[in-house]
């Protein structure tokens, strides 16, 4: 399978690309419990409002179905689906189940932990019969083709082993005319906040994760997957080569976060 220059990196060290998911997958399945509490802690809270941002973008509307990717706890797929629900209610409209043939949104996450966590929390908020959970890797989607109306990840493309075929597959379940968003870390723009970004980075986040978690080494990759992500161009170069229209991006935050967004046409 091609390779990206991504895929032989774990964090620091040089892997097999195969050994890469693998590792990736052990790595969500350590921390699936506390995951939400601990993008809390590491970022003040205010993955919050990018979230917000980011679902704004995708602007879901009754009737769609939408396909989160590496969405495992469900926090964006909920998000989603009450944005549906405002929006139905500012029209003074009320979702028919009977009209709809599958759920709002399907969650397709790596990790079985992660999923697991997923779909306690749709059942806790009665979102049970809305909201869909699968076990799937990016690079290999367990969904026929042109099936959604949107695709979302939220810091989720950096883990994957190769980003350009997770970019064709979400290209290949988009139906014409889908959107494809993209909310993940990327790389800060401003040099003052650059600096003291990465001096946070090294020092606080895998401390936290030791301490919330027990795991400081999972905390550890995911600072160095962060830093090893393309940079805010080359990814719209990428998602151009995928086959997506139009790629653009907007910066968060200076740039610790960025949206990416692209039209299936």
């Amino acid at each position: 399978m091609t390779e990206n220059p991504e895929s032989r990196w774990f964090g620091e060290q040089s892997v097999n690309p195969d050994e890469k998911t693998r590792l990736v997958r052990g790595v969500f399945s350590n921390v699936a419990e506390r995951y939400d509490l601990m993008n809390d802690l590491m970022s003040g809270g205010i993955h919050r409002a990018w979230k917000h941002r980011f679902v704004a973008l995708a602007n879901p509307r009754p009737g769609e179905r939408i396909l989160d990717v590496a969405g495992g706890t469900g926090d964006i797929a909920f998000r989603l689906v009450r944005a549906m629900d405002r929006r139905s209610a500012g029209r003074h409209a009320h979702r028919d189940m009977s009209a709809t043939s599958g759920p709002d949104v399907v969650i397709c996450d790596l990790s079985e932990e992660m999923v697991r966590v997923g779909r306690d929390r749709s059942i806790d908020q009665g979102f049970a019969g809305r909201i869909e959970v699968v076990v799937g890797n990016a690079e290999s989607l367990p969904l026929p083709d042109r099936c959604v109306d949107a695709y979302t990840i939220a810091f989720g493309l950096r883990n994957v082993t190769r980003i350009d075929t997770a970019l064709a597959e979400a290209r290949r379940v988009l139906r014409p005319g889908g959107r494809f968003l993209c909310l993940e870390f990327s790389h800060v723009v401003l040099p003052a906040l650059r600096y003291a970004y990465e001096t946070y980075s090294d020092a606080v986040i895998p401390r936290l994760g030791q301490m919330i978690v027990g795991d400081r080494e999972s905390y550890a990759y995911l600072v160095q997957s962060i830093r090893r992500f393309p940079e805010q161009q080359e990814l719209a170069d990428r998602m151009a080569a995928a086959g997506f229209h139009n790629p653009k991006w907007i910066n968060l935050t200076g740039g610790i976060a960025a949206i990416h967004q692209g039209w299936r046409i």
